[in-house]
């Protein structure tokens, strides 16, 4: 659950991570490769992306008997294992009046069954020695457990008893909606950001699904009842809409006949149909100017942009939409994916500097349209204006001088990089097939992007900015700081917030 907002800006600031997306924008992602040296950043990179990991650590996909999927990727490293459950549902999947229901029954998920009271599951996996939570995207919702390899077993067996027959009252049910709405209050309500960023959200989408906030309009909230989230649960919670996935020191074999006796006889029931909900062509420019408590002015662009498509990893592609994804994400890396990249350089140096501040990140995958976001704080003197001149000005200039060869190899060599390291965690190595199964792609997607990024060129960034970024398809949110309340109390965390 601490992964909940997944807008385009906090994907870039977290789970990412959460979120929304398939990988983080590579302005998150490079922070930590761009600290090694340039020798041992090119070994590296050199080196073959099969050899970070074990022999028999290729992740293997399976169908239960009932269409629900298994996926199993083997590290013998550590006497370690992940087990999740992925459900391919989220905010994006909600309808009017009911926003936030995906994210209510995340929590509700944690509220017993007809064997495990209230509470006792998380208390049978800390026994277990094991860690356990659970996060609501726009595109999805999951389920882990990090136990000991040994005792998998005993949290498949709780999962898989969740998922098939958790239960509560309407009474557990009010009292677990008021614990949501007070998570609202303080992460959101209570922080200028993200209010800035539901109403951005909110004007950018038109008609697609991202328009909603996760944790839901404080009237759906409101008006929101127990049996609003057993629909959704009996509508999407079936076993053809839903991944397992371990990863760690498992045997693959052993773990299907486990996946079989735990997952394989849950009922199933048809899924129903998910209709188009296409984003009209925007036409103009959108402006918001947001009032909130603050100290500093902030400003954000939304341009929206391509998406890489399942087809496009296929070398016979000829799909230049997801072409153009590929180039926007180095772009944004060239932007401000290491320190002292250009946004760095350009708007926070300096003794004239105009911000504090200032990113830039693009999705690149998920279930719906994808944004490349660009932001920044003004420094003291400046103005929000002077920032979003700024940061139009650098993109403008990528449109008309394209990238040197020098820094195109550098941001293409830390996303080699940052793949390798991923691989340090089972957790991440868990999460990264699992986001692979959500959007459609491949297992192995990571090496068929790698492989396609070693192809994107100056010349292809340089298209992609005098493109991308007009006004047609942009959003501009600026948040105009107000005085403070000095006399409110800061809030206090609800009993029972699991975040």
């Amino acid at each position: 659950m601490k992964h909940l907002f997944f807008s385009p800006l906090t994907r870039r600031k977290s789970f990412a991570e959460a979120g929304t997306t398939l990988f983080y924008p590579l302005s998150a992602r490079f922070r930590r490769a761009g600290l090694l040296a340039p020798l041992a950043l090119a070994a590296l990179v050199n080196s073959s992306f099969a050899q970070t990991a074990p022999a028999d650590g290729a992740a293997q996909q399976f169908t239960l008997k009932n269409g629900m999927t298994l996926i199993v990727k083997p590290d013998h490293r550590a006497p370690t294992a992940v087990h999740m459950v992925w459900v391919r549902v989220g905010a994006m999947d909600e309808v009017d009046g009911t926003s936030g229901v995906a994210h209510v029954l995340e929590h509700m998920m944690f509220k017993g069954t007809p064997t495990v009271k209230a509470g006792d599951f998380s208390r049978r996996v800390a026994a277990l020695g094991g860690r356990e939570n659970a996060f609501t995207s726009k595109d999805y919702t999951g389920f882990f457990q990090q136990i000991p390899a040994a005792r998998l077993e005993d949290v498949m067996q709780l999962e898989s008893d969740r998922f098939a027959n958790n239960q509560w009252s309407d009474e557990d049910f009010r009292k677990e909606l008021e614990v949501v709405k007070e998570e609202r209050r303080m992460r959101t309500d209570d922080n200028p950001h993200a209010r800035l960023q539901e109403v951005l959200d909110a004007t950018t989408w038109q008609a697609a699904p991202y328009r909603r906030p996760i944790v839901g309009w404080m009237s759906d909230l409101e008006a929101m009842t127990a049996d609003d989230a057993r629909a959704f649960f009996k509508r999407w919670y079936t076993p053809t809409n839903a991944a397992v996935v371990v990863a760690g020191d498992v045997d693959v074999g052993k773990v299907r006949v486990l996946a079989e006796k735990y997952y394989g006889s849950i009922a199933t029931h048809a899924l129903p149909a998910r209709k188009p909900r296409e984003e009209p062509e925007q036409g103009g420019l959108r402006r918001i100017n947001f009032k909130a408590p603050a100290e500093q002015a902030y400003v954000v662009l939304n341009f929206k942009v391509p998406s890489l498509s399942p087809a496009a990893l296929d070398p016979a592609h000829t799909d230049t939409g997801s072409d153009d994804a590929l180039a926007l994400e180095v772009m944004s890396a060239v932007l401000s994916g290491y320190d002292n990249a250009r946004l760095d350089r350009a708007l926070t140096q300096g003794d004239d500097h105009v911000a504090d501040s200032a990113g830039a990140g693009c999705g690149m995958a998920a279930r719906g349209p994808q944004l490349c976001t660009l932001y920044g704080i003004p420094s003291d003197g400046k103005t929000a204006a002077q920032v979003e001149a700024s940061l139009r000005e650098q993109i403008a200039k990528i449109a008309k001088e394209g990238v040197q060869d020098e820094e195109l190899q550098r941001v293409k060599n830390q996303w080699i990089a940052s793949e390798i390291y991923k691989q340090d965690s089972v957790f991440n190595q868990a999460r990264i097939v699992s986001t692979h199964w959500i959007n459609g792609f491949p297992l192995d997607a990571d090496e068929r992007i790698i492989a396609r990024l070693r192809t994107v060129t100056s010349d292809q960034i340089k298209s992609v900015a005098a493109r991308y970024f007009g006004d047609d398809a942009l959003t501009v949110a600026t948040l105009l700081p107000q005085p403070p309340d000095r006399n409110r109390k800061p809030r206090v965390a609800p009993v029972g917030a699991r975040h």
